[in-house]
This record gives structure tokens, sequence and C-alpha cells, in this order.
């Protein structure tokens, strides 16, 4: 019994990091599809975007531990696609390294209210370092080399 106990508790507190529900990490911009309506893309290309356990910091969000929150819905690459929310995707021909979708909702409460932030939708996959982030009439494509411990 006391095995059991230990081998559960073990696998329970070791990160399993092959989730891309999982999004602490620093993220590297890439590249962009589609149009930057606003934005500089030469502002954006090669910068990045990091999320550390309630803290977050980059191109496109920042959160200085001001209550940082992250929710995330999950979608086959079908239902994604289909999804009248996330067409850009379809119309610009993105294509998915998996058929598990996770779509992130990242907000920051801030210190005051002028403070409020959203990253929405932060687009990952399951078992890939990629990421997508629509913006304006772009979709910046993220790329992470390693995960913060």
């Amino acid at each position: 019994m006391m095995k059991k106990l230990v081998l559960i508790v073990a696998l329970f507190f070791t990160p399993y990091n092959a989730f891309s529900d999982f999004i602490d990490a620093k993220w590297k911009v890439v590249s962009l599809s589609g149009e930057a309506w606003f934005a500089d893309p030469r502002l954006t290309l090669g910068k990045t975007q990091e999320f550390n356990r309630g803290y977050a910091e980059g191109v496109f969000y920042s959160c200085n531990f001001a209550g940082q929150s992250a929710t995330y819905n999950v979608y086959t690459t079908e239902k994604f696609l289909a999804n009248k929310e996330f067409e850009k995707f379809k119309k610009l021909n993105i294509k998915f390294d998996s058929n598990k979708i996770f779509v992130h909702r990242i907000t920051c409460n801030g210190k005051k209210g002028s403070d409020r932030r959203l990253m929405y939708p932060f687009v990952t996959q399951d078992n890939s370092n990629k990421g997508y982030y629509l913006f304006e009439g772009a979709i910046y494509h993220l790329e992470y080399d390693y995960i913060k411990d």
C-alpha cells in the first residue's frame, strides 16, 4: 500500500511537460501569417513571450504577479477549424502537428483596474512546441526551446 501511495505522489508531482495545455515557457515569435493591421511586425518577430507561474512578460502581454489566471478549452482540429471564432486559421491554411488543440485565455487582474490585460486566443497543440496567437489580422507563430522548472 505504501509503495502505491509513493508512486501516486511521485507521478502527481513529477512534471510531465508533453502536454501543451502547459504554457509556462519562454516562447519566441518565429513568423506570422496574415496581415498585421496596426502592429509593426519588425517589433514582434524574434521577440519573446514568457509565462512563469503567475508572472508573464513579453511582446504581447505582461503580468507581474498581479492576479494572473489561465483557462483553456480543448478542440479536435476539425472542430477548431469549424469554429467561426477561429476561421482565420482555416483561411490562412495553418497546419497543426496534432489533432488535440488547446485554446488558452490568459488574464491579468492588475494592481488597479487600468492594469487589466487579456491574451486570447493563445493556441497550442498536444506534443508540440509550437503555439499561435491571433492578433488583429495576423496569426503569430511561436515556439519554445525549453521548459522552465
